[in-house]
Formats: structure tokens, C-alpha cells, sequence
């Protein structure tokens, strides 16, 4: 599947509205009607999240970047109510900063791709908040962290991968990446780094981080009219020529 750099801005909303015989919803305001009627994500109110991650309490996060914030918490795994810390389903909180509104376009690619593609090879988003002023995304817990940290980091927590798991890392990442340019999905994923690509503690490859997803073409279309986005060093070459 071919990205075509274009002369113009490029239309944000999601494709799979269609595709779900949802409305055609443009991502540009701050308000829960743009998220895809068509998706399964729970809602979850800012006093879940509080009692899942134990107030945002800073033993609980787990990551920190220009983004925002990643705490950890718990939910029950049948009903999704906030569980105690070390009960039931374990779950990565992405919280916004609050400070300013970028972001919020990527948030909403993030609900509306992830709420509705489901493979062994994509993190699994739960629910999202949207409450006042926070923007927050609720994940599955990938135990072992991204690729990048394995790789990269000389910390005595990650250790060094066989080149038995490397393949396999490598190949379900490819997995992943197939089945988002299938035809019954066609998703131009254009951030496919180490550092989105989570490992679990059986060192399987999740994709994650959809923030700059977009449809691929349609109609018998070979390419699409699309910005430069993602990071130097992993965008294809023919992408950036």
C-alpha cells in the first residue's frame, strides 16, 4: 500500500465511519459525539480512572513523555469497575496534559481505529474518558514494555533478546502491519517504530500509538494524498522522496 506526499492539509476524519455505516464525522472539535457511534470502548467516568490508577499516584506511573503521563491501575475484568491495586485486570492509563489542546486529533484517530480493529498483534484499547478537561486512553497492561527499551536501554530490567525472540517480534509485527493493509482494513499505520511496539510477557508484539492512522485508498485507488508525518529514520524512503 502506497502513501503519496500531497500539496494540502489532509482530511483527519476516519474512513472506517464508513466502512462501519457510521456518520462521516471530521475530528476538529472537543466533544464525545465525534467518537464513532459503531465502536466498543467503555466510557469511563474521571472517578474510575482515579480509583483504577489510586488518585494518579506517582508509584503508579509508569511512563512519561511530551504527551502526558502513563499510570498503571486495575479493573474488574468482566464489568470494568476499578478494582483493588493487584486485582483483576491490569490496565496502562494514558492521561493528556491538560495544558493544551494538541493532541486531541490524534486522541480521536486513537479511539476510532483501535475501538473497532481487533488482532493479536494490536495493543488492545479498553475504554477512553472524556470528562471537563481530560483526555484519557485506557489499554491493556503489555507486561515487558516497548522494543525500544529492550534495544536500546542499558537498564539491568531489560534484558538482551535472543535472536530466537528477535524473529519473533519481527514477525508478529509484521502480522500486525499485514493485517492493517489487508483489504478488509486498509489502514496506512505511518508510525511503525520499536518504541510502538509493546512486548508482553510472552514476548509477543502488540502495535500501538494510532494517533497518525489513516485510511487507505479506496476504490480501486492505488494511493493516497497524505503530509509527511511519523519519525526520520523509520519512514519508508519512497514516502519522504
Amino acid at each position: 500500500m502506497n502513501s503519496k506526499v500531497g500539496g494540502r492539509e489532509e482530511d483527519v476524519s476516519s474512513g472506517l465511519s464508513r466502512k462501519a455505516s457510521s456518520p462521516h464525522l471530521l475530528l476538529t472539535s472537543r466533544t464525545e459525539g465525534e467518537i464513532l457511534q459503531s465502536i466498543n470502548l467503555k466510557s469511563f467516568t474521571i472517578n474510575e480512572i482515579r480509583t483504577a490508577t489510586r488518585n494518579f499516584r506517582p508509584d503508579s506511573m509508569v511512563g512519561e513523555g511530551g504527551f502526558g503521563s502513563v499510570f498503571k491501575g486495575w479493573i474488574d475484568e468482566h464489568t470494568l469497575a476499578p478494582t483493588k491495586p493487584g486485582t483483576g485486570f491490569v490496565i496502562a492509563v494514558k492521561r493528556l496534559n491538560q495544558e493544551s489542546s494538541q493532541g486531541h486529533i490524534e486522541w480521536l484517530t486513537e479511539i476510532n481505529y483501535l475501538g473497532q480493529l481487533r488482532h493479536p498483534n494490536l495493543v488492545k484499547l479498553v475504554g477512553y474518558c472524556l470528562e471537563d478537561d481530560y483526555r484519557i486512553l485506557v489499554y491493556e497492561f503489555v507486561t515487558k514494555g516497548s522494543l525500544d527499551n529492550h534495544l536500546f536501554r542499558r537498564a539491568s530490567y531489560f534484558q538482551p533478546l535472543s535472536w530466537k525472540i528477535r524473529m519473533k517480534i519481527a514477525l508478529d509485527s509484521a502480522k500486525g502491519l499485514a493485517f492493517l493493509h489487508s483489504d478488509e482494513v486498509e489502514v496506512i499505520y505511518r508510525d511503525f517504530k520499536t518504541s510502538n511496539i509493546l512486548i508482553d510477557s510472552d514476548y509477543n508484539a502488540k502495535l500501538s500509538d494510532f494517533g497518525m492512522a489513516k485510511d487507505g485508498p479506496e476504490g480501486g485507488k492505488s494511493h493516497v494524498s497524505t503530509r509527511v508525518m511519523g519519525t526520520p529514520g523509520y519512514a519508508a524512503p519512497e514516502y519522504l522522496a
